[in-house]
């Protein structure tokens, strides 16, 4: 099935308009603590993961805090954010391996950062983007993949393939907002469930695919 014709450019464009300046939700202050934050997020809400890190981040403060942390007392303090025992036990195994290969720094690359547990290519975009300010993708969450299909962007359901579809009609001095962009239009506007399609900016541009309206 072809990607729907769409005028892109001109929603891509609204949308810049009504989010100037676009900024993630998570609350971190240098790139460990948004790897942690990051992994944490997945299949829970920023505003549940600030909660958490509120505490966690003064209890850890440095990667080897992370490497050497009791693993059962460390699921206790991410319980909340849900899918915990994976979490826990991916954030401490990344931290061990950022120690023993990477100087105990937070890797640079995406390909280094893909061989980090519990990192995919979604979080290793965010991390460049956001941490670094590199970048070599567009990262995709649940948002950016419920919009990209509503807004006809891509057919495709694979997070990877959807990321492939953006950077190919994006332009690359774009890549770096439009995660955040569409994060924002999906979690307040674009919403899952009952989209607000009658208060959207880009209503009718947007052939709003698969939209409960």
């Amino acid at each position: 099935m072809a990607v729907l014709k769409v005028d892109m450019g001109g929603i891509l464009a609204a949308l810049k308009r009504h989010y100037p300046h676009p900024r993630m939700e998570l609350v971190y202050h240098n790139p460990l603590q948004l790897l942690v934050a990051t992994v944490l997020s997945a299949q829970c809400t920023d505003k549940r993961v600030n909660i958490v890190t509120k505490t966690l981040f003064r209890k850890y403060r440095m990667v080897e805090d992370y490497a050497n942390a009791n693993l059962k007392e460390f699921e206790k303090d991410v319980r909340s954010t849900g899918f915990y025992r994976a979490k826990a036990r991916n954030i401490k195994n990344a931290a061990g391996k950022m120690i023993e290969e990477y100087g105990g720094r937070v890797p640079k690359t995406m390909e280094e950062l893909l061989t980090l547990p519990g990192v995919a290519r979604k979080t290793a975009n965010i991390v460049l983007t956001e941490g670094y300010g590199i970048v070599e993708g567009i990262a995709v969450d649940t948002h950016v993949k419920r919009v990209s299909y509503r807004m006809g962007f891509t057919d495709n359901i694979n997070p990877d393939k959807i990321e492939r579809d953006l950077m190919e009609k994006i332009p690359k001095r774009d890549w770096g907002r439009v995660n955040m962009t569409l994060v924002l239009h999906g979690r307040y506007v674009c919403t899952a469930k009952k989209p607000l399609c009658s208060e959207c900016i880009i209503n009718t541009m947007c052939p709003k695919r698969g939209a409960a309206v």
